[in-house]
């Protein structure tokens, strides 16, 4: 039988995706806008056309000034329609259109008349206009009117002149400090939106002010607000005072806890909530304080309504990171979560189950998470990823099963952040599983034979070189690995070329098989892949099942010593000639250019320096050194500081000096610029004191013969140190010149007279020996440096302000590169651990780990270990840090 109403979807669908603001233009509503001048006003038309003017305000079309006048002059004439619905239109333009100062004068009278209306939403709307277009000369006129409005008996009234008072705080902060009385009389008041507003205005005029904000949240708890709006404000005020409190070191009960725990037995459930939450982010909260509120969290996992469900298990999922144990008491009730309507509740509860879950009841929880995996978002995917990660690590045993489950959904439908999710997983667990790496590693050759994401492809065909020749039977993964080169495109080639050869150093039962594959890879239509299977071949050896030599192996395993940024550029700057490229030559240090560093960096480049950015700086360096007789004997430049300032900005003279290090010397580079007009500077010399730095002689220097207006030029001062020895010391400096004037219209100098410019002191640190060198994989590197050289100890370093100045103060005294981000320390954290590496002076490889503490009120404590290729350097670090 037919459907006779078949059409009407169709048409209910075309209605839905209709807008009445399709195709307005600006030109065509202002036009229309001249309806506000004709003589019979039209309050519905009107209303139209206003609605759409506020449209295209709020959707970004801007008006001139002329178009803008011409509305709002227009809009003003409005005030005589006796409309309810047009008024409020009208209040709303003109709070969008905000009136210049000579503009707001035209309306001024108008909203006065109406806030003193008889109707009280004229009021209410007039106050908040008036206070959003006018200046602090007007408000002062009208504060009597605000204050009556604020204690108001209608709330609309009332609500409107606080939430001005909030707007105006930020402009005229002293007005609304005079209606504290005001604003302790419409707290106490019976209407809720009232009492929410008047306790969030009372706060933030007191917020600067920690004391008093105690004294308002004290009052405030002992029951006269009713609200539950300003309930759930005045918890959050509570659990604020809370943590400064434990943040200043105070000790006994937490202040207002006790509130905290009687609004769990509030009726209203949004204040139930807010004070279960505030409890669960209390800073070291104790299980005995977690329990009331994670008892009323469990109770709302089963509520009928969806908001109240997911904001108790998003609570529980971010309480299950620190507190697990309290959490798994909930299992039960989240169990029945996931198969939740709302699949992000759903996730949430599975997330949750698998950091507070048993080992029994993993496999339980995997049959569980298959059946909704494909219902959800990729966002929600990577988080479950995340999960089963952490699961795995939690309980090894248990690695196959999730393994398992990795593998099938890495096979499914998916975007790159969550493949890459999965592989990292992935890669994770065979580092930190050995047991799970066979299995790993088949998981991720097969992901590679229908990959579409080349990033991925790549980073598996690395991860598969390293880890692949370890295995048991490393041929099995050869196949993979070749289709890859017949398959792929040139980037994924190159990688698996560059795989194919790390089988063949380390596998010599491989080696003739890899190189007959690396042989036909010499035909590739890729010059990339082609340079590679050359080099490989020539490295590795003969096709022989002989050893490959170490020099092979480091070559292919080891990490680049050198930034490829410094890398590059030397190879651009390197002419070709008989004697081969030496990557020693390569400076190793890689400076980040700051906003400060660049205006620094192009300061020096007046100066001489090679303007290409910091590699050629350091070369430009070193030509410049080497070129001068006196300095051509001191060897290698192992490094040169950043510029640091001798003067302040707006002086006499500019001056900013250098320090350059050798093995058994150091030269300070002084760039001098003059900025005073008809002046010449001659005979430009530095005396530098080494009173307060024993350990140096002066050797040579190299004054400046003469320094005009606005030019630039460098002198030197070289010192003899201890050979190899990181010896500091404080060097006064004082420059000493003949001041010449200058004739502007002859340009013919005086005599001249003997002057002298005091310098600020320069100072050479340990971290002046240390050269920042980055590690690809700080583990690696370190189990490879090996303990011989090792040396542990601990330190404490005194009270703090927080773990995070202890962390960057010791950075800053080894002047080493942080690795792998560890740099970063999370708020209120009362561990971290920092990893460092550099290149001490001799060329020695350092890494550093180091493990801070928390030990006692705002007592910091450290554990250092150092590893390096010499035990006299490991000692080293240790005496600097000593020192320090």
């Amino acid at each position: 039988m037919a459907q006779p109403f078949a059409k009407k979807d169709d048409d209910h669908d075309e209605e839905e995706d209709y807008s009445p603001f399709l195709g307005i233009e600006k030109s065509a509503v202002l036009q229309e806008a001249r309806v506000f001048n004709d003589p019979q006003l039209d309050p519905r038309r009107c209303s139209q056309v206003i609605i759409k003017l506020l449209y295209l305000l709020n959707q970004g079309d801007s008006f001139t000034k002329i178009e803008s006048t011409d509305v709002f002059f227009a809009v003003t004439k409005l005030f005589q329609s006796k409309d309810t619905g047009l008024r409020r239109l009208v209040y709303l333009m003109i709070k969008e259109l905000s009136p210049s100062a000579d503009e707001v004068i035209i309306v001024t009278s108008s909203l006065m008349k109406d806030m003193n209306s008889k109707i009280d939403m004229y009021r209410a709307n007039a106050i908040r206009v008036l206070c959003r277009i006018t200046d602090g000369t007007l408000l002062s006129q009208i504060e009597r009117y605000l204050k009556q409005a604020i204690v108001d008996k209608n709330p609309v009234v009332a609500s409107a002149a606080l939430v001005s008072g909030v707007h105006i705080l930020q402009s005229n902060p002293e007005i609304v400090k005079r209606w504290s009385n005001e604003m302790q009389e419409a707290v106490q008041s019976r209407s809720a939106l009232v009492q929410f507003h008047a306790l969030a205005l009372l706060h933030q005029v007191r917020q600067n002010d920690r004391l008093a904000v105690n004294k308002l949240v004290t009052s405030l708890t002992k029951g006269t607000v009713r609200s539950p709006l300003a309930q759930c404000l005045l918890i959050r005020y509570a659990s604020q005072v809370i943590r400064e409190s434990s943040l200043n070191g105070q000790t006994g009960d937490r202040p207002f806890y006790d509130f905290l725990e009687a609004c769990l037995r509030h009726k209203a459930e949004m204040v139930i909530f807010e004070a279960a939450r505030a409890i669960t982010e209390l800073s070291g909260v104790t299980s005995r304080e977690l329990t009331p509120a994670i008892n009323v969290l469990q109770l709302f996992l089963s509520s009928s309504k969806p908001v109240l469900r997911f904001a108790a298990v998003r609570t529980l999922n971010k309480v299950a990171m620190t507190h697990p144990l309290e959490v798994a008491n909930c299992n039960i009730d989240m169990e029945s979560l996931i198969s939740d309507q709302n699949r992000s509740i759903a996730t949430l509860a599975i997330t949750t189950l698998l950091k507070t879950g048993n080992e029994s009841s993993v496999d339980r929880l995997m049959k569980q998470i298959t059946n909704f995996m494909s219902d959800i978002a990729d966002e929600f995917k990577i988080v479950v990823v995340e999960a089963i990660r952490s699961l795995c690590l939690k309980f090894p045993l248990k690695y196959r099963s999730l393994m398992n489950f990795l593998s099938n959904i890495l096979r499914e439908e998916g975007g790159f952040e969550y493949k890459k999710a999965i592989v990292d997983s992935i890669v994770i667990l065979i580092r930190d599983i050995p047991d799970a790496k066979e299995s790993g590693l088949s998981h991720l050759c097969e992901f590679i034979e229908d990959c579409e994401f080349t990033y991925l492809s790549t980073q598996i065909l690395h991860f598969l070189g390293n880890e692949g020749p370890k295995t048991s039977d490393p041929s099995k993964y050869i196949r993979y690995i070749y289709n890859r080169v017949i398959l792929e495109n040139a980037t994924v080639r190159a990688s698996a070329v560059s795989t194919l050869a790390k089988f063949g150093a380390i596998v010599n039962s491989l080696k003739p098989r890899i190189f007959v594959l690396l042989r036909r890879c010499l035909f590739d239509s890729d010059d990339e892949v082609r340079d590679r299977a050359t080099l490989y071949l020539d490295t590795i050896g003969s096709d022989m099942a002989q050893e490959t030599d170490n020099d092979a192996k480091q070559f292919l395993f080891g990490s680049l010593d050198v930034p490829l940024v410094n890398l590059e550029s030397s190879l651009k700057n390197y002419v070709p000639s008989e004697e081969p490229f030496n990557i020693y030559s390569v400076p190793k240090e890689l400076k980040s250019q700051s906003l400060s560093e660049k205006k620094t960096l192009k300061k020096t480049n007046r100066l001489g320096a090679p303007p290409s950015g910091p590699t050629n700086l350091i070369d430009g360096y070193e030509r410049l050194l080497s070129s001068i007789p006196e300095f051509s004997s001191f060897g290698k430049l192992f490094k040169s500081s950043a510029p640091v300032e001798l003067t302040e900005a707006e002086t006499e003279y500019a001056i900013n000096a250098v320090k350059h290090v050798y093995e058994g010397h150091v030269v300070f580079q002084y760039n001098c610029t003059n900025t005073i007009p008809e002046q010449l500077l001659e005979d430009v010399s530095v005396i530098v004191d080494t009173s307060e730095a024993e350990d140096f002689s002066e050797f040579a220097s190299k004054p400046l013969r003469s320094l005009h207006y606005d030019s630039s030029g460098q002198l030197f001062v070289a010192f003899e140190k201890p050979y190899g020895v990181p010896v500091t010391g404080k060097f006064s400096n004082t420059l000493k010149f003949i001041m010449k004037e200058v004739d502007p219209s002859t340009g013919e100098t005086d005599v001249g007279v003997e002057d002298e410019y005091q310098l600020e002191d320069l100072e050479v640190t340990s971290a002046d020996y240390m050269l920042k060198v980055g590690v690809s994989n700080f583990r690696n590197a370190w189990e490879s440096m090996g303990d011989d050289c090792e040396r542990v100890d601990e330190y404490g370093l005194g009270v703090r302000e927080s773990l995070k100045e202890a962390v960057t103060a010791v950075i800053d005294i080894l002047g080493m590169q942080p690795c792998e981000g560890t740099n970063s320390v999370p708020n209120n954290s009362r561990s971290h651990t920092c990893l460092l590496s550099g290149l001490f002076i001799g060329n020695a490889k350092v890494l550093v780990r180091l493990s801070f503490g928390i030990d006692g009120p705002k007592q910091v404590a450290m554990k250092l270990a150092v590893r390096s290729e010499d035990q006299e350097v490991s000692d080293a670090i240790h005496e600097i840090v000593a020192c320090g």
